[in-house]
């Protein structure tokens, strides 16, 4: 080695009295942004382990409070959400109704007043398309329905959507399937019964900032006498006809509480009657005092086979799976299929109810260009024939860029994206959540 390369060799650092971290390790321990003087940040001596709890809790509060700030800029100055107008063929199809119908509709003065654009251009809002129906369904030709509400024998339809593995699409499926279903005049009830709350979110409530302690389904099913009605806890969306029971983390005390509660056979709060120990019968049970309000039920599950979900599943008339159309979710599917179908065996003997009106797979994020992704569709359908619905839900950047800004894709305008990715994914969506109206509407004897 030369003598000019020798010299550039650093010379090694004089000992210390005691070990310092170097400064790489030092940084990567520091959240950033630098947080207020109020929290400071844990700065363990001796790596992340000895305050590990610490600062995934500094990070919750931070992302926490960021995720807060976002909302309040996209929806002020209250943080909550409202619902775009629509367009008068959008509305006419609602409806059921052509064009040229709605628009003398308009003229002759019959029905609420639609708002006018300059060039002439006519729209609603949600709640004028409620009145619209109403007024039709009062006026129109006998014979036809317009309001597709629960009649006298039609059993309170509760569609429980499932998957074991996250990515699948499940909870936006719940999500546009409750809002297709108000927009199209039923009167629905979304329950998210996942402790991460993206279904709430999506419907405008931040988890940890707008539900309170015992302000989701947990309040209706816990063992306690701090049980609520569900009633209490049902609120309102920015969809006419859709209502809401919220999530966050507290429904994870009835995974605590139900194994806690079977070991000791207590029979929890009410009347004390047997059936209060088995934990599946809670969440009939709750339905059943607001069931006369509501023609469907839309459950988000969380993505596993705990208490919740069989609750769930035992209270469902109809289950609907979302699958992606790869390998390895296909592969956790069968694990799921495996697992659940042993569950509902035990929960059947247990006197659980297993009387469900339909079982649908639904392919989600699907892209038929995709070979592989094309194949796979077609072995599910050979497996498992009319149980997978005829249409799938593509993939689509507008759902995606959608959900960046807390939104679905009916609540998004037409004119945010280019006419073809809009059209292309709101066909796709009508035709999915089209078809599950058609099964409900089977399940009622209905033609």
């Amino acid at each position: 080695m030369s003598r000019s390369a020798a010299a550039k060799r650093p010379a090694p650092p004089p000992p210390q009295p005691a070990p310092q971290p170097a400064p790489k390790r030092a940084r990567a321990a520091q959240p950033s942004p630098q947080p207020p003087p109020s929290q400071p940040a844990p700065q363990p001596a001796s790596g992340l382990a000895s305050d590990i709890d610490s600062i995934i809790g500094h990070h919750a509060r931070e992302l926490s409070e960021k995720l807060q700030a976002h909302r309040l800029e996209l929806f002020p100055p209250a943080a909550q959400k409202t619902l775009r107008p629509f367009q008068a063929s959008e509305a006419a199809k609602l409806l059921g109704v052509n064009s040229g119908y709605l628009r003398n509709l308009a003229l002759e003065g019959r029905g609420p007043e639609p708002a006018v654009t300059p060039s002439g251009r006519r729209s609603y809002t949600a709640a004028q398309i409620q009145a619209l129906r109403r007024h039709l369904d009062e006026t129109g030709r006998p014979g036809r329905r317009y309001l597709p509400w629960r009649r006298d024998g039609e059993a309170l339809q509760v569609v429980a959507v499932v998957n074991f593995k996250g990515g699948s699409g499940k909870t936006t499926t719940a999500a546009h399937l409750a809002q297709h279903l108000a927009l199209r005049g039923h009167r629905v009830l979304a329950i998210d019964l996942d402790p991460q709350a993206s279904l709430s979110s999506l419907h405008g409530f931040q988890p940890e900032f707008d539900v309170g302690e015992n302000e989701t389904l947990y309040a209706a099913i816990r063992y306690d006498e701090r049980v609520r009605p569900l009633a209490e806890v049902i609120r309102r969306t920015n969809f006419p006809g859709l209502d809401i029971v919220p999530g966050n983390i507290e429904l994870m005390e009835f995974e605590y509480d139900t194994p806690r509660v079977l070991a000791s056979g207590l029979s929890g709060a009410g009347t004390g009657a047997a059936d209060e120990r088995l934990f599946f019968t809670r969440l009939q049970a709750a339905l059943t005092t607001v069931a006369d309000d509501y023609d469907v039920v839309v459950i988000d599950c969380p993505p596993q086979l705990g208490y919740l979900t069989m609750s769930a599943l035992c209270t469902a008339t109809a289950i609907l799976i979302t699958v992606h159309p790869q390998m390895l979710d296909v592969m956790s599917m069968s694990q799921f299929l495996l697992m659940m179908g042993d569950l509902l065996s035990h929960l059947k003997r247990a006197g659980g109810n297993m009387g469900y009106d339909w079982l649908r797979y639904l392919v989600t994020r699907y892209e038929p260009s995709d070979g592989p992704q094309t194949q796979m569709v077609g072995f599910l359908r050979s497996l498992f024939g009319q149980h997978v619905l005829t249409h799938p839900m593509v993939k689509s950047v507008a759902i995606a860029d959608a959900g960046i800004t807390k939104q679905t894709l009916y609540e998004v305008e037409r004119r945010q994206f280019t006419a073809a990715t809009y059209d292309r994914a709101m066909e796709a969506l009508d035709a999915v959540n089209g078809e599950i109206e058609q099964l409900i509407h089977a399940a009622w004897g209905r033609r």
